[in-house]
């Protein structure tokens, strides 16, 4: 019997080695370390592929010219931050490594090169490999198939000039990044919130010097909050914007919204502790002190909450960062470019202290009517998560319930001015908007843009687009799913990665995908739509399959590789897609 036992225990102990090194399969060189290299426009693009438990030695990782002549360039180039491993530093994850043309025309200047690539690496399980060196030809002339060049897609080459650009170049471009992306969607939602706080902080007479201190301090709040958020987002890979799109976060953030309209309407007044404002303010600039507090914590949350989006310039600072590891440089570009977003903000609610009216019957309705603008962001926020017949239902009591307080019900008395018969008459579309939206909701209709749409002829009409979107956009939920359509597709595969939440995705929807010529050019494309609203862990894999860090981000497939100068990050109007589908 004890023979027995010693045998089964033999046999127990062999079976579970054999588990064990089938699950540690030893991996050839080839499949350990895949590298390729290729020129793309003025950088030479090194990709280095690691399998399952493969990392490489930084101190071995070497890139050189051999021919014609023999330079290191290893202090010309950046690269991506290692890790500590086993008092070593490695990198353990793929990465890519750009050597930018003019680092070669220190040593090269014309015609053909050779570049080699050093490195050793190891497997986590104790296995390491010989050290090992690639080769690549190239040349300069452009005469060879090695030197062909594409173009960079817009987040590239925005990586590329963080590497290769001065501080203060890179830093000034990207302040004018945020003053372009001002003009996006995602920021118009800052406005009104902003507004509205300044609006409710006048207690008294609203001076230039306040107004302008509280603007200051809500976009200083909200590019600190793009900051975090961003450096974050490119040293883990984990969008917090993302995450604060939960329902509940929503719900909570409307709450607010709704508790400050109220405010407005003179319900009550909003105030910290008097033992909290008394630690934070003193007598001299009490005035200075009171809400700052709130105005800051309102900008942050507003940055993560209202603008989720992701455009270009973010994107390629974000990759800068995760290939670096740069979070200086990175988060610095992150904050001047919000600080440029912030600029309209800035001019806006220093000109609302400005030209504030003084304390009385005119205060009193611009405070009214800024409230009825809370109440409506928090029915916009609230549509991200709600159902859209229910959001109808909500727009409506919100307009009827504003007319009914401009008098629309009432009857004018004789010898009022032209104001009063002019609000009169706004109050009274108002409240004939309002039974219309009451009639949508009680059809399920689902735009308050169209309320009647199930009553108009134009019905058939957005039937068949409806059904033509289906036809033309296919959804597909896992990564497994996406990757089995774009191998099986004879035609080329666009595909749209979406969310609800996201304002340029919407956009897109509505003023880029429904043109009927970018329509009709779609049809000789596979259109796939990637729906990551919920932020699963798939929605997760997904996006960090192809390397991106939130919608909207559109990509192009052709014989089942992606064509990646031609990827689109942010918001494209129609004209631009158009020309940039024909350009494919």
């Amino acid at each position: 019997m004890k023979h027995i036992f010693k045998v089964f225990l033999l046999l127990t102990i062999l079976v579970s080695a054999m588990s064990a090194l089938e699950q540690r399969k030893v991996l050839t060189p080839e499949e350990a370390f895949n590298l390729s290299a290729k020129r793309s426009g003025d950088v030479i693009v090194i990709d280095i592929k690691l399998g399952k438990d493969i990392y490489i030695y930084d101190d071995q990782l070497k890139f050189k010219i051999l021919e014609p002549t023999n330079a290191s360039l290893d202090e010309d180039i950046k690269r991506p931050k290692s890790v500590k491993y086993d008092e070593y530093q490695v990198h353990k994850d793929s990465m890519q490594v750009m050597i930018p043309i003019s680092v070669i025309n220190k040593y090269v200047k014309q015609g053909p090169f050779k570049l080699s690539v050093a490195f050793q690496g190891c497997s986590s399980f104790g296995i390491c490999y010989q050290p090992m060196t690639k080769e690549y030809s190239f040349d300069l002339s452009g005469s060879s198939e090695a030197s062909q060049t594409v173009e960079l897609s817009e987040q590239d080459s925005i990586v590329e000039s963080l590497n290769n650009s001065s501080v203060w170049l890179v830093l000034l471009t990207f302040f004018g990044f945020g003053i372009l992306l001002s003009l996006t969607p995602c920021i118009f939602p800052m406005i009104p919130i902003l507004s509205s706080i300044i609006v409710s902080q006048s207690k008294d007479n609203m001076s230039t010097k306040r107004a302008f201190i509280l603007s200051l301090v809500y976009v200083l709040a909200m590019a600190s909050a793009y900051t975090i958020a961003g450096v974050l987002a490119g040293l883990f890979g984990a969008n917090i914007q993302a995450t604060l799109q939960e329902p509940w976060i929503i719900g909570v953030f409307s709450a607010v919204f709704v508790l400050l309209a109220f405010s407005m309407f003179g319900f009550y007044e909003i105030q910290m502790p008097a033992f909290i404002q008394s630690k934070l303010t003193k007598k001299s600039d009490q005035m200075q002190g009171q809400g700052i507090v709130g105005v800051a914590v309102m900008g942050f949350l507003s940055a993560l909450i209202m603008g989720p989006c992701v455009a270009a310039p973010l994107a390629g600072a974000l990759v800068y960062i995760g290939q670096s590891g740069d979070a200086l440089l990175g988060g610095a570009a992150l904050f001047v470019m919000s600080i440029g977003m912030g600029l309209p903000l800035l001019a806006i609610g220093t000109g609302f202290g400005k030209y504030m009216p003084k304390p009385g019957g005119w205060m009193d309705a611009i405070k009214a009517t800024f409230g009825v603008v809370m109440i409506a962001l928090a029915i916009w926020t609230l549509s991200r998560v709600v159902d859209d017949r229910i959001i109808i239902f909500l727009w409506m009591g919100l307009v009827i319930s504003s007319s009914v307080y401009m008098g629309a019900l009432e009857s004018l008395e004789k010898g009022v001015n032209g104001w009063y018969k002019l609000i009169k008459s706004i109050a009274v579309i108002l409240f004939i908007y309002g039974i219309m939206l009451f009639i949508g909701a009680m059809t399920n209709a689902t735009n308050p843009l169209n309320p009647l749409e199930k009553f108009t002829a134009k019905t058939a009409t957005l039937s068949i687009q409806e059904v033509d979107k289906q036809s033309h956009f296919k959804r597909a939920g896992t990564l497994q799913e996406l990757k089995d359509i774009i191998k099986n597709s004879k035609t080329p595969v666009m595909v749209d990665f979406y969310a609800d939440w996201c304002v340029s995705c919407i956009e897109l929807e509505n003023y880029t995908f429904s043109d009927i010529s970018v329509k009709n050019k779609l049809k000789d494309f596979a259109t796939i739509q990637i729906d990551v609203t919920k932020n699963s862990d798939e929605d997760k894999k997904l996006l960090k399959e192809f390397g991106l860090f939130g919608p909207p981000a559109i990509m192009f497939f052709k014989d089942g590789k992606e064509l990646k100068h031609k990827r689109i990050i942010g918001f494209k109007d129609a004209k631009e897609f158009l020309t940039h589908l024909n350009n494919l």
